[in-house]
């Protein structure tokens, strides 16, 4: 069995998690089973929902807090009607508004509030009790009561001091006894004094054994946990970003990345098996630097987060002098530089058109960029779309990031044979672009009118380029990306 080890995950997910549901599906693909294990509490939502919207299959997910019980992972299907029949006091009024569903009883302030999954099914997530105008208590469901908050008033608010957590009897599995920022579990046989003690108690209950691997997605408060407990697994850290600061490193010293924690991971490399990175490049320097800082050399696979079933290729030709973009209209994938570059390049390249897919903050800027040059003809937004029928109905793809792990987009983008240009900057701009082959590596400039200098510069020297060349190389460059090859480096690395 092979245990994927992870924080949070949310309906807006990280790379974390994109990355996570690339990996279950090649685990599926070659018969290894796994499990996602998610180490944070998901007051908010039932953290099911978040996981299978993106892919996860309820069999593979674990959650920490109902490991220990008998509750599966599932979808809410508790009802207002369930609920109703909990009720000792059937004197009450009912009203509903949306997702909120409110319960107002006899005497003094004293109601339900149940929160739904949505504005139309009858299904509960949570019910807050409120008596004499205080919050008592939320109670918690998925196909039944998973856990209830305990809550005393302090200060004019609600103060939450206990968590108990049931099996699908209702007895009580464990309790969490909170005093702010200080955490305790009481369990029939023992008591635990943190949340690390907890996972590490989580980790020792799976009895793993030399057969078993345990992947750290993210350590952050839990890697020392699962390194004392998991022996005699096998254990391995994924690298997600860039792994180093390169201002804050020099001859004597290198500074990791510590907003993933990779300082711990890389200090522990004695107790760490192996390391994944999703670039030869990446794993090339990572290697280098553990020799140089560390004496010592670490196993380190490289293993593309993503993959591609097949190779695209366009049915009726592509779009002439066309370019695509595709990313969160975010300011550090500074889609604003690649539309000015479009526009200054229409001078040398007249027919040039750009679509931009995609959505996020950056969007009205853009708008604006586009009308203030009068450029709505030929810069478009296209929104958020499923690209896998379209990357291979343009000419080229044009990134503008300054960094990039690795980059889906790009990899998408050379699998419908698509040149880039981009920045020479790691890690995914030199994985998939050949330097004047199959597109252009752009060194970067200090000035932003410089970066939109070169991404100009860049735009019209492919144009000139024999684009059915360029094509053929990108589809070769693809070829490593696809699943099967992709599939086989995860068998080398866990089996």
């Amino acid at each position: 069995m092979i245990y994927n080890f992870n924080l949070g995950i949310g309906w807006a997910s990280s790379g974390v998690e994109y990355a996570q549901i690339y990996r279950a599906r090649m685990f599926r693909n070659i018969g290894v089973d796994a499990k996602f294990v998610f180490t944070d509490m998901f007051p908010s939502e039932n953290m099911e929902h978040m996981t299978k919207n993106i892919g996860f299959l309820d069999s593979e997910v674990i959650w920490l807090y109902t490991f220990f019980t008998d509750f599966k992972t599932a979808p809410v299907t508790y009802t207002l009607s369930d609920l109703e029949k909990t009720f000792t006091d059937l004197n009450y009024t009912k009203t509903r508004e949306g997702k909120i569903c409110r319960y107002v009883f006899g005497g003094s302030n004293n109601f339900y509030t149940a929160y739904m999954v949505n504005d139309h099914d009858d299904f509960v997530h949570r019910v807050e009790l409120v008596s004499n105008g205080f919050l008592i208590r939320k109670d918690y469901f998925t196909y039944g009561r998973v856990y209830s908050e305990y809550y005393a008033p302090l200060d004019n608010k609600a103060h939450l001091y206990h968590r108990r957590f049931f099996n699908e009897n209702g007895s009580v599995a464990y309790e969490e006894i909170i005093d702010d920022d200080r955490v305790m579990y009481k369990f029939k046989d023992k008591m635990l004094c943190s949340k690390e003690e907890f996972v590490g108690y989580m980790v020792a209950q799976l009895h793993l054994t030399k057969d078993d691997v345990v992947l750290i997605d993210r350590s952050t408060d839990i890697g020392q946990s699962i390194l004392m407990n998991c022996k005699p697994a096998r254990v391995g850290t994924v690298v997600h970003a860039d792994h180093f600061s390169e201002k804050e490193t020099n001859e004597d010293y290198i500074l990791w990345n510590n907003f993933y924690e990779y300082e711990y991971e890389f200090n522990m490399h004695k107790h760490i098996d192996f390391y994944i990175c999703s670039t030869q490049a990446q794993s090339d320097l990572m290697i280098q630097q553990f020799e140089k800082y560390y004496g010592m050399t670490p196993c380190v696979y490289t293993i593309p987060v993503g993959s591609l079933p097949e190779l695209k290729y366009p049915k009726e030709g592509r779009k002439p002098f066309s370019l695509i973009t595709a990313s969160r209209l975010a300011s550090e994938k500074h889609v604003d530089w690649i539309c000015k570059a479009v526009i200054q390049a229409r001078s040398e390249v007249p027919e040039l058109s750009l679509d931009i897919y995609g959505v996020g903050g950056e969007r009205e800027k853009l708008e604006t960029i586009i009308r203030d040059n009068n450029a709505s003809d030929y810069i478009h937004l296209m929104g958020q779309h499923d690209l896998s029928e379209v990357y291979q109905n343009y000419e080229a793809y044009i990134a503008g990031s300054t960094s990039e792990g690795f980059g889906l987009t790009l990899m998408e983008a050379v699998g419908g044979g698509l040149p880039i240009v981009g920045f020479d900057v790691r890690y995914g701009n030199p994985t998939f672009i050949r330097n004047g082959e199959n597109g252009y590596l752009i060194s970067l400039p200090e000035e932003d009118k410089d970066k939109i200098e070169a991404l100009r510069k860049g735009i019209v020297d492919l144009f000139k380029q024999d684009l059915e060349h360029c094509h053929s190389v990108s589809y070769e460059v693809a070829g490593d990306f696809l699943t099967s090859n992709v599939q086989e480096k995860w068998r080398e690395a866990v089996c």
